[in-house]
This record gives C-alpha cells, structure tokens and sequence, in this order.
C-alpha cells in the first residue's frame, strides 16, 4: 500500500506526520509526505526516514514576512496552484492521500486527488475548523466576524461566506484546467463528512452533538528518542529545574524583546531558563552562566525536566508539556494559540499569558500560578490521562479503508 500525507504549515503541521508515516512503514505501508520546502522539516523528515516531496514556498520564509491581511487571496492563489502543479505526479501511485495544513493548500490536494480517483482524508490538529453548534470559528486576518452575532451557526454560515470569498475563485480556476467541476462550498469540500480530529480528547474534547461524524484519533506523536545534546544534559545536571521558553515557528513580531523579558521573568521567580532559538531567533543578552540557548531539541526528554515551559500555545507543544508533566505558561500570538491557553487554564496544568506581548510583570505572575506545587500535581496528574496510540488509531483506520476499497466485491 502507498500513502501520501500532505501539508502546509509550520512544524505544527509537520510533526504529526512524522508520527503517523512511522506507523504506517510499521504496518507495511509504503509513505512520502508532500511539505513546505524549509531544511528543518527536511531534516526531521529525514531522521525518521520518510522521503518529502517539496510543495510550495518556505513556510518560514512566509511565516517571517508577515504579509497584510489583504495579500490573503493571492498567497492562497499561490499555495493552491503549486498543489496542482506538484502533487498529480506525488499522488499517481498511491492509494490515499492525507491532507491537512492550510485550508487552500488542502482544497488543492484533496482537488488532485479527486481527479485521479484517490481516496483521500482530511485531517486538524485542532477543532476549531470544524462546525460546531459549541464553539464559534477562527475569523480569518482582516475579516472579523460582527461583534453583534453572537450564534455560533450563524457565525459559521459568516465563515463559509468568508472561506469561499477568500479562495473559491482560485480553487475552482484551477480544478477547471484539470477537468474538475466547480466547488461551491469550500470549507465543506475540505472538511467532508467524516474529518478526523488528531487531538488529545482529555486536551482538546470533541463535544456532541455535532453536524459532522467527527473522528477523533488521539494526537500523532512520535515517540523521540532522541539524546539531549550533551552541553544542554551538562546545564540540567549543574541545578535545580529550569524554565523553558520557546515559541517554535511564530516569529514573534509583537513581541520583539521577548527573551529578555522572558529571561528576566524567570530569574525573577529564582530560576534558569532554557530558550530555544526558534522561528523568532531568540537569543540571550548576557553571557550569564544561568541560561542556554538551544536549536533543534527533543521536547519529550526536555520537558521531563523542566520545572515549566513558557511557550505560543501550538498545538503540539501544548500536548508534548502535558504529556511530560509540565506545568505551563502560554503566551498565544494567533489561530488556535488562545484556545489552548485556555485549554491549559481550564484543565489546571498552568496559565495563560493575557495577550501576545508579555512584560516582566506579566510573565512573572503567570509563573508564580505555574509554579505552584499544586500546579505540578495537577499536571502530574493529567499526564497519566493523554493518551499515546493516536498515530497507531489512524495508521490502522486508514490501511483498514484500503484495504475495504481493494476488497473484491461478491457477486
């Protein structure tokens, strides 16, 4: 059997399929992922042995530029074409296709597919893109929703507008050179009857009813076994747990100074810090012995002996802290980042930073709430309940759904 996993993202959007082609290989399965062209996701692919077919521009390149709201068409104009001009050769052979990532990207993977007659899944890494009667949608850049409506059907009626607004015109231009009829709801082309869901569902619980036949796998996550570089392993030996402060792939650009106040903050609570460089390029404004700056690192080992993490809010960093035990502190800049600090909140396993700009003042008080004994039990506590099968969910649902197709059929 051959798969194809498709994205655009961040590491976000990644990772996770790192998670499920290693199942996938496990059961027999032949993978490539179809991804932004950035080296670190390159590099990651490559560790875990999976081939990337590069699609599209660098998503840190785009990420980095922060683009006006207005230039979102053409961006998604951009994305959708390079889906039909990259992947009818990456998909040929395969018998399903995976996609995920930015929506336009994933109305033009799941088009390709369409036409070569591929079964195909569409898969968040978080719910908020899914129709729901209990939560309102993301309003898109520069388009926000009334602050009169407040119905959440309503507000996704709104969301469908905007979403065929925004991309409909370049999707269905594109589907028309490849013979394909137009799409008159994109968000439900994309998203389909049965989307699956690749969260934690004590994180991130999928409430009924619902209007979709929502399948929630469990978040993909690789077990890493990678080493910790043997200087960090040398800092952590040196004292007590310190304080992790990354933010991954958000350039942080309402927050220029950022690791100074976070590495001021966190002195001020007693403690070290560990920073990771990142998207946003953190780096440290002294030599004190009482900080380290780390690239590329193992989060699964690092965040065991951390005695918090300061982080955006993602998706995956929020379910890699919690599955270590660490208590957290989310500064959320965008997208999903909000509903997840208030997830952390909600749950008891740490605190959420009001706004994407911290100051001293502000960070070092939502350490103090994180670094309460009692939000390291609750944290403790909460580890024990995410659930680690959610790749091995999805490889099995997927190999079991071909290999149905390929079935023959009794006459």
């Amino acid at each position: 059997m051959r798969v194809v996993l498709s994205t655009y993202g961040s590491r976000g959007d990644v990772e996770p399929l790192v998670g499920l082609a290693v199942r996938l290989r496990e059961l027999g399965a032949e993978v490539r992922v179809c991804a932004p062209p950035d080296e670190d996701f390159a590099q990651r692919l490559a560790g875990a042995g999976v081939p990337l077919v590069p699609v599209g521009p660098s998503a840190r390149a785009l990420t980095k530029a922060a683009p006006a709201p207005s230039s979102l068409p053409q961006r998604a104009a951009e994305l959708i074409a390079s889906q039909f001009d990259v992947l009818p050769s990456a998909i040929e052979d395969c018998d399903a296709l995976v996609a995920t990532g930015v929506m336009p990207a994933a109305a033009g993977a799941l088009s390709v597919a369409e036409k070569l007659g591929i079964r195909s899944v569409s898969v968040t890494f978080q719910q908020l893109t899914l129709p729901s009667p209990h939560h309102p949608p993301l309003a898109y850049p520069g388009r926000p929703f009334p602050p009169d409506v407040t119905d959440n059907r309503v507000l996704w009626d709104l969301d469908a507008r905007s979403i065929n607004e925004l991309f409909g015109e370049a999707l269905n231009t594109n589907r028309a050179t490849i013979g394909l009829p137009p799409v008159g709801d994109v968000r439900g082309y994309v998203i389909g009857e049965q989307p699956w869901l690749a969260t934690d569902p004590v994180l991130d619980p999928w409430l009924e009813p619902s209007d979709l036949g929502t399948v929630q796998t469990g978040a993909w996550i690789l077990p890493d076994e990678r080493p910790l570089p043997d200087g960090l392993l040398a800092f952590l030996d040196a004292g007590a747990p310190p304080v992790y402060v990354g933010f991954g792939s958000m350039p942080m650009h309402t927050a220029a100074d950022v690791a100074q106040v976070a590495v001021e903050a966190v002195r001020a609570q007693g403690r070290r810090a560990v920073v990771l460089q990142g998207w946003a390029d953190l780096a440290l404004t002294d030599d004190r012995d009482d900080c380290f700056v780390v690239g590329e690192v193992n989060q699964q080992a690092l965040f065991r002996r951390v005695a918090a993490v300061v982080h955006h809010g993602g998706a995956g960093t929020t379910t890699t802290a919690a599955r270590a035990g660490a208590p957290q502190v989310v500064v959320p800049q965008a997208t999903d980042q909000p509903y997840w600090a208030s997830r952390v909140t909600r749950l008891g396993i740490g605190a959420a930073h009001d706004g994407p700009a911290p100051t001293v003042e502000s960070l070092s008080a939502a350490l103090r709430t994180a670094l309460t004994p009692e939000t390291r039990a609750r944290a403790s506590a909460v580890a024990g309940t995410v659930r680690t099968d959610g790749a091995a969910v999805a490889a099995n649902l997927l190999l079991d759904a071909i290999s149905q197709d390929k079935a023959p059929v009794s006459v």
